[in-house]
């Protein structure tokens, strides 16, 4: 489309006369990587793990748009080819595979006054996206629209043309499939209220309210609500709003209704700059005034906020310092790491408060708590770089699981603002704990965790918030199917992974037979092996191997017998834990490598979806194939990412693949969750230094070393000492100083 990549053609001239300025990681972020091809971020404006985002809305109100919120499923605010825009939405969620939030749709137009979202959206030109920085040009009414944001608000600034210019509100829509809004006027420049939200993958009782506080730095000439009215038989007759949009020029109580608003109108004899300030939180109204009062106090500017916000991307971005590669590589390893800091999000209000877990209460928290814990897919690899770069916040992110599992009893599984969706499967808590804790991130009550654990893993079915089908998992090793689509090969292998954790950790907390007990069930995927067709089966009630069987059945996301969203060969290798002895089910190292191979010949690897992503370093543990490793990992990264739209494979899932990439350029991988290991690869750069908390670590960095430009390994040094093994341990990549990998063109056999 013409009106961004006439952008991107602006950019490179710039960058043209810049060439010998010294970059930024946050000048290498492109925040529109990821707004097609079903990447569902967004770009918005937020700061790192803000509660805050605000971005552009454009999936509704228009047959211009490819995508509608309305008209099919769709779980973003944002498509990148989308033309129509109808507002800027506040409180957003990056990569994620449901519609929820992105509500509290502020809207600037010119003119008469009309609240139709349907009249009153707009072609928009000029976007300009910047980590903490959003800009645009709405076609329509020719009025410049820049977003920025602070960890619990957002401003706008609205450059006006001369005329009547009005600011709206609009409460009714946004992509939550939850109704129900309240807003009142405080003043004649402030406004408050709640919407309701929830609902996240149609889990029906998993609501929640945001509270705001709006201020708009100029004083309006008139304003007022707006309400969508019922439609009458009848009464219409007398009525002449039924059925229609009613504008309230002077009743100033509450209003509430499924559908309503708030408009501000203006008239100026020149351009004029007009600011909005949004304020949120999940406690109060109250709360939403203070975060607003504390974050932009009296004088605060929107340039100032817009260079604070950019500081904190470049605070957390230059953690980790890259050298040599492509200006593209280096934009999508920027990008991505911005990607994989936007969640989750802190929760707590700045005086501490929060909404309690599943619970009607108010508590107070004296470090961060956070929220979206999307574990099913970050378990696999985000929470393992926050451990290693940001080991404080990985820290409150696991006090926060543990304060959940106080307040309800459980540790979450896809917790979302204080309510738990239950979406996925498994027992994701787990491995992201123990792998904390073996890590050496031990600030928090172990034994309190281990109990919380050891619930979920010995709990019967019908009392198991986690595992509803642990009972006959307990008593047969493996989870039988109850129905054609239960996903009961999934859950089990979940189940392994977590198992083989908590074995893990009952071990070094010297519980002997509880190592031995979860050990023992985390090998039971070997039930569903089945040699005639050498992938994982489900297995019927009855025991016996479910038939007739697919092994390719699922692919492209269709329902699937046993499996969730991929077929078995995206599950056949997702035993992580036991890769020696799936080895040994294939019959040996040269089938194990032959089979998995073919995954990557044959079509049948899913580079956008979690259970396979770990394929490729494999090969790595039958010795003499780890080429394979370095020869993939260089070809998917190369195919599935890029700084442009589509540069994520697929759905994001709050990080998860872009997490992938960051590791995968870095030359390691923690391939087994739980499991404090890494695999190593050949690095994508010449050198990359990772800042380190000397806190935790006992150290300030770690500096990885690239030598030669070939794609394979020919030896691996720590210190100078060459290491004969490309998996290592997280204790030794920590006690290393500099590791080398010397580079050749030749396979190294």
């Amino acid at each position: 489309m013409v009106r961004k990549f006439t952008l991107t053609v602006s950019a490179c001239v710039f960058a043209a006369f810049s060439a010998f300025a010294q970059k930024s990681p946050a000048d290498y972020v492109n925040p529109f990587v990821g707004t097609t091809n079903y990447g569902t971020t967004n770009p918005g404006a937020i700061t790192p793990n803000g509660l805050m985002s605000v971005t552009p809305f454009n999936v509704m109100g228009s047959d211009l748009n490819n995508k509608d919120k309305d008209k099919s499923w769709w779980s973003t605010p944002y498509e990148f080819n989308n033309k129509f825009l109808t507002g800027f939405a506040h409180v957003n969620l990056s990569g994620v595979g449901c519609p929820e939030l992105s509500s509290l749709l502020l809207m600037p137009t010119t003119g008469k006054l009309d609240v139709d979202y349907h009249n009153y959206g707009s072609l928009y030109r000029d976007e300009i996206a910047t980590p903490g920085f959003y800009q645009t040009i709405l076609g329509k009414y020719n009025i410049k629209c820049e977003l920025t944001a602070t960890p619990r608000t957002s401003m706008a600034r609205f450059t006006f043309p001369k005329g009547q210019n009005n600011i709206l509100l609009n409460l009714g829509e946004g992509l939550t499939n939850e109704t129900g809004a309240s807003v009142k006027f405080v003043n004649d420049r402030e406004i408050e209220g709640s919407k309701l939200l929830g609902t996240f993958c149609y889990s029906t009782q998993s609501v929640f309210p945001i509270y705001f506080v709006m201020r708009v730095n100029k004083l309006s000439e008139k304003s007022g609500y707006w309400k969508k009215m019922r439609p009458m038989e009848a009464e219409a007759e007398w009525d002449e709003t039924a059925g229609k949009y009613k504008l309230y020029t002077s009743y100033r109580k509450n209003m509430s209704g499924d559908d309503i608003g708030v408009w501000f109108s203006f008239n100026s004899d020149k351009e004029e700059v007009v600011e909005v300030s949004m304020g949120v939180s999940f406690v109060s109204i109250e709360n939403a005034r203070l975060n607003l009062d504390k974050e932009q106090p009296f004088g605060t500017t929107f340039d100032k906020l817009r260079q604070q916000a950019r500081d904190r991307w470049n605070e957390d971005l230059s953690k980790i310092k890259i050298e040599g590669g492509t200006e593209e590589q280096k934009g999508v390893f920027y990008t991505a790491l911005y990607h994989t800091l936007i969640h989750p999000n802190i929760l707590q209000d700045v005086s501490g408060q929060y909404p309690q877990m599943e619970g009607n209460n108010i508590l107070t928290t004296n470090r961060d708590r956070y929220t979206v814990f999307s574990l099913w897919d970050t378990y696999r690899n985000v929470h393992q770089l926050i451990t290693l770069i940001y080991p404080k916040r990985q820290l409150d992110m696991v006090h926060t699981m543990l304060g959940m599992y106080r307040e309800h009893g459980w540790f979450p599984k896809w917790e979302l603002f204080g309510r738990e969706t239950l979406t996925m499967e498994g027992d994701p808590a787990i491995p992201v704990i123990v792998d904390t804790w073996m890590k050496g991130l031990k600030d928090f009550d172990i034994k309190e965790a281990y109990k919380g654990m050891y619930k979920s893993a010995t709990t019967p079915g019908k009392d198991n918030l986690l595992r509803p089908d642990n009972d006959e998992y307990m008593k047969r090793g493996y989870v039988p199917m109850e129905s054609q689509y239960d996903n009961s090969v999934s859950h089990a292998l979940e189940y392994y992974v977590a198992d083989n954790a908590l074995s893990t950790l009952a071990d070094k907390l010297g519980k002997k037979e509880d190592a031995k007990l979860f050990r023992k069930r985390a090998l039971g995927y070997k039930n569903y092996y089945s040699k005639e067709f050498g992938t994982l089966r489900p297995i019927t009630k009855d025991g016996k191997f479910y038939s007739p069987f697919n092994p390719k059945e699922g692919e492209n996301f269709q329902p699937c017998p046993g499996f969730h969203e991929g077929s078995s060969w995206n599950y056949t290798f997702y035993v992580p834990h036991d890769i020696e002895g799936l080895i040994k089910l294939m019959g040996g190292g040269k089938n194990f490598v032959d089979r998995l191979q073919s995954v990557f010949d044959n079509g049948h690897y899913e580079p956008t979806n979690e259970p396979d992503i770990a394929y490729p370093y494999l090969f790595s543990r039958v010795k003499g194939e780890e080429w394979r490793t370095q020869k993939m990992v260089k070809k998917l990264l190369a195919e599935n990412f890029t700084t442009k739209p589509d540069g994520i494979p697929g759905n994001d899932d709050t990080g998860t693949m872009s997490t992938w990439a960051i590791f995968s350029m870095m030359g390691f991988y923690p391939d087994c969750p739980g499991v404090p290991e890494y695999t190593l690869t050949t690095p994508a750069f010449d050198r990359i230094t990772i800042e380190l908390d000397p806190k935790y670590w006992g150290k300030d960095k770690l500096v990885l070393v690239k030598e030669g430009n070939g794609d394979y390994i020919k030896s691996i040094k720590f210190d100078g000492k060459t290491v004969n093994k490309f998996r290592i341990s997280h204790e030794e990549l920590i006690k290393a100083n500099v590791i080398t990998f010397v580079t050749t063109n030749n396979i190294n056999k």
